[in-house]
């Protein structure tokens, strides 16, 4: 069939992909559930939405958080080195502005079902105010994001209070003078301890391990900036470097009440968080280790200290989940993501993911690199692999980090070697900020 691609998805990842693919004159269609473009930097409060909080920031640096066919420069709106989700929403919604995307999404429009028809051939029902259609599309782009799906925890007993996941936390208000139990030790869980605790009548934090609490600043410079000087290093000696310096600027854990780290920089995800700390140190959050049992609104901790809470809000990651696509066909909600580049499946041709990947920074700067070794793809000027299988396998069991293994940490690449491995696909004049002319959606 003529060639016609489906991008899923019109957050960070999908933009760019739609943008790239329409730079080589293919025929595209992209589906969003939302009204606009930006995914879950569309601050909404509606629980069914997984969007930001109300006081989010990136906690990545604009330096190293932009596209480079449209840079922070290009869209001409000052912002600070770790701008708002506002800043973030304004600067996709001038990205889709720019290159003429609107005319080419689907607003409001959910991907209920995708079936493989053939080898060549995809079969997507959508389903809009106007009910549901199918229509058929030679190739696939899923760039619906791996943060809106709740993972659960489960403990023994009950719990008589609120009890909700982090998709559901908006802003704090709610939990005005309330007694706040959070679960987690990722950037989501030390961000609404540090905001409920600025109103709740005491918030908790509980850590089943150590963590490592990198500040947003380090030598005046944003973290992540001083961090990319060293990348010339191998990523183990760099690791190394990192977790000194850590170590240096915030000292040992036990000095705030919190766990030791049994693990090496890079084992888990860092938090990039300056507040937790201070907060925890002017009596505002108080650590807690992992959970032993509950018992109605008594939680019980595995050091044998209990404490009486009103809300449990668990930070306790996302599924990697695909509801659209049938499980026998996909299924990466466990154990690992066998997909070349982070992006290719090995045996369907034109099957692709963007932006299904966690760096150890920001996402869509490789999800920009992905979406234009795709889009090459489709126009043949880029070959896979004859050995993509083999290459795939490889991947997968040679990750950048020796992560432990949880759920959280199945996606995970090194920002800065992962781009060098994309980059090395891409010919030296990839960047292209000329806006194409838009063609009929």
């Amino acid at each position: 069939m003529k060639r016609r691609v489906c991008v899923i998805g019109a957050g960070p990842s999908g933009i760019t992909a739609l943008k790239n693919i329409l730079d080589e004159e293919i025929e595209t269609v992209c589906f969003d559930r939302n009204d606009r473009v930006g995914g879950n930097w569309i601050y909404s409060e509606k629980p069914s939405h997984s969007s930001v909080f109300e006081t989010t920031h990136i906690i990545s640096s604009k330096l190293l958080s932009q596209y480079e066919d449209y840079t922070w420069d290009d869209h001409g709106e000052e912002v600070a080195d770790y701008p708002s989700h506002q800043q973030l929403a304004s600067y996709f919604q001038g990205y889709a502005r720019h290159f003429g995307l609107l005319d080419h999404i689907q607003f409001e429009t959910t991907v209920k079902q995708v079936e493989r028809i053939s080898e060549e051939e995809w079969k997507v029902t959508i389903e809009n105010k106007d009910g549901q259609h199918v229509e058929t599309f030679s190739d696939l782009i899923v760039c619906n994001g791996h943060h809106w799906n709740p993972r659960m925890p489960e403990y023994q007993g009950t719990f008589d209070g609120e009890f909700l996941h982090s998709h559901d936390f908006k802003k704090a208000e709610p939990f005005r003078d309330k007694r706040v139990l959070v679960i987690g030790g990722g950037n989501s869980a030390c961000d609404v301890a540090v905001e409920t605790s600025r109103i709740s009548k005491k918030t908790s934090i509980s850590w089943r391990r150590g963590y490592r609490i990198i500040p947003k600043f380090m030598f005046g410079k944003p973290s992540d900036v001083v961090g990319s000087g060293m990348t010339w290093l191998p990523v183990k000696i760099r690791s190394l470097l990192s977790q000194l310096l850590i170590r240096i600027f915030i000292g040992p854990n036990k000095n705030y009440g919190l766990q030791e780290p049994d693990h090496n920089f890079g084992q888990t995800h860092p938090v990039i968080n300056d507040e937790l700390l201070y907060r925890i140190r002017h009596g505002k959050v108080h650590p807690k280790v992992d959970i032993e049992k509950l018992d109605g609104h008594t939680v019980h901790f595995k050091d044998g200290s209990k404490e009486d809470v009103d809300v449990i809000i668990a930070c306790t990651g996302f599924i990697i989940s695909h509801p659209f696509l049938d499980e026998s066909l996909i299924n990466y909600s466990d154990g690992p993501v066998p997909l070349y580049l982070k992006m290719m499946h090995p045996t369907m041709d034109n099957l692709f993911f963007v932006g299904l990947f966690q760096p150890l920074g920001c996402i869509w700067p490789g999800a920009e690199l992905q979406a234009k070794i795709i889009a090459r793809q489709l126009s043949g000027k880029w070959k896979r692999p004859k050995n993509i299988e083999r290459l795939t396998e490889k991947e997968v069991s040679n990750p950048h980090y020796k992560q432990l293994k949880t759920p959280r940490h199945t996606i995970t690449v090194d920002y800065h070697v992962f781009r060098r491995q994309l980059l090395n696909e891409l010919p030296k004049d990839w960047v292209a900020k000329e806006r194409k002319d838009a063609q009929p959606a």
